[in-house]
């Protein structure tokens, strides 16, 4: 069975370049299916259909007020819950990155607010002793930069989690749930060219100055990323190989 990647952006443009940079840094190009929560709920036989999921991100909040949510943002939190549960049993497996990773640490009792942006940009990151030890994060170099972009964080992982990377903006940048349920604040499939090309979509979205963004792009552009692809190969392998 294939891995999929699942679609929460409903910016079609951002969608077909997220989609991209997952088919290539997972390794899997053509072999990774896709799947558009935004224009099509998850089908009832996702968890069988499918061998595992890898989560991307979008630029809804999951700490906006429930009653701010539109539907089709209350309907794809509600899948992504459905996929995060299935993950944390053992039925599937799952990487859930950015907007994500709040909907996991909600789901499992803990708490995402807006105390921990990050600047939008390069972010350096650090594996904690049991990230130097977990099948999936435990190649990548014990320092390392990601890129980033986010309006929310949590503090701490939430009850069950193990924490896998950290930095001082946002504590919990990756954890594990069980052996098969994985999330990351940071976005393992962006390079340097494909976030610049996703922070001009999202110039007037309230991430940053619009007025800073060529300097933002500068320095993204200058940066060499490459320990965050590693870590979507590793859990590409992890699915694949099962």
């Amino acid at each position: 069975m294939p891995l999929v990647y699942l679609c929460v952006r409903p910016e079609a443009d951002a969608a077909r370049a997220e989609h991209a940079s997952f088919r290539a840094e997972t390794g899997l190009g053509d072999d990774l299916d896709v799947h558009d929560l935004t224009r099509a709920p998850l089908p009832g036989d996702a968890i069988d259909r499918w061998s595992g999921f890898v989560v991307g991100g979008s630029p809804f909040n999951v700490s906006d007020p429930e009653s701010a949510k539109s539907d089709l943002q209350r309907r794809v939190e509600a899948d992504l819950e459905r996929v995060a549960a299935a993950a944390a049993d053992a039925e599937t497996a799952a990487l859930f990155t950015c907007y994500g990773i709040g909907v996991v640490t909600r789901m499992l009792g803990g708490e995402v607010s807006r105390a921990f942006p990050e600047p939008t940009g390069p972010a350096t990151v650090g594996l904690t002793a049991h990230g130097e030890r977990d099948a999936v994060t435990g190649g990548l170099a014990h320092t390392f930069t990601a890129l980033s972009a986010h309006k929310e964080g949590a503090g701490a992982v939430p009850p069950g989690a193990v924490l896998l990377a950290t930095n001082e903006a946002c504590p919990v940048q990756a954890y594990r749930v069980g052996e098969r349920l994985y999330a990351t604040q940071f976005h393992p499939e962006s390079t340097p060219l494909s976030f610049v090309e996703r922070i001009t979509i999202y110039r007037d979205g309230g991430y940053f100055d619009p007025a800073e963004y060529d300097a933002i792009a500068d320095r993204v552009r200058a940066t060499p990323v490459t320990e965050p692809g590693r870590m979507l190969r590793a859990f590409a392998r992890l699915v694949t190989e099962a």
